[in-house]
């Protein structure tokens, strides 16, 4: 208890200046970055012979979304893909999230925690959402407060998507949104957004995150609230000034 008589996650509620809280989905939410990820390198294998480790795969693709992972393998292969690639690797992808994705450790504890307004800005489509969100029990806690990258012009790193979701949201002041994302991408669009972001590095290294300008780190999901306490105690200076730029529609 506080000297004031406050828990800390009751202090939390009471002098946040956050507004909204965006998650990234996978990775975050949902801890499917491994299992999609062996999937896409096998079939990378198994189609054009192209032989990428785990920690290639996260280098390259962890983070952009479906199209833009195919306009990297067409950069790789030096001509396009065959036109039927990006749905088979997403329903093999899907098959396998649908039976065997699980929830990232904690963050069910943390949803049920935030007094805070929050929802979900993912680089992977709704479809891919329904799917994992579902499958680990969370989509409730996401009704109606679900975005994606194929409803804007730009996926990441470009702001869009979160300028997006503040905007549904009803949140006008971009300074006063927290984004919590796992990748690089992902944090420079936060940046781009002139919102505060948290790099979770539980699969990340921390200095990745930090080198793309994550205001600030952290590894245990679970511990969240108190990281959010932490920091906004701190006094750390971050971007002060709202943005009202609309995303690219």
């Amino acid at each position: 208890m506080s000297s004031v008589g406050f828990t800390l996650s009751e202090t939390v509620k009471c002098m946040s200046r956050f507004e909204l809280i965006i998650f990234d989905c996978d990775g975050v939410l949902v801890d499917s970055e491994r299992l999609a990820n062996e999937i896409f390198a096998k079939i990378l294998n198994d189609e054009f012979g192209l032989s990428l480790s785990l920690n290639d795969m996260f280098e390259t693709f962890v983070g952009h979304s479906s199209s833009q992972c195919m306009a990297i393998i067409e950069k790789m292969l030096g001509h396009a893909p065959p036109a039927d690639l990006e749905h088979y690797y997403k329903d093999e992808i899907n098959r396998a999230l649908a039976s065997s994705v699980i929830a990232v450790s904690g963050i069910r504890k943390t949803l049920h925690e935030l007094s805070t307004p929050f929802c979900v800005a993912s680089s992977g489509s709704h479809e891919k959402m329904k799917i994992t969100l579902g499958k680990t029990q969370l989509l409730s806690f996401f009704e109606g407060r679900r975005f994606s990258t194929s409803e804007v012009a730009r996926g990441k790193p470009y702001p869009d998507v979160y300028l997006y979701a503040a905007a549904k949201m009803g949140v006008s002041e971009t300074s006063k949104c927290l984004v919590i994302e796992d990748s690089p991408l992902g944090v420079r669009g936060g940046v781009a957004a002139n919102m505060t972001v948290f790099g979770y590095s539980e699969l990340t290294g921390e200095q990745k995150l930090l080198d793309a300008g994550a205001h600030h780190t952290f590894e245990c999901m679970d511990n969240l609230v108190n990281e959010i306490s932490e920091f906004e105690q701190a006094k750390i200076t971050v971007p002060s000034q709202g943005q009202s730029v609309k995303p690219n529609l």
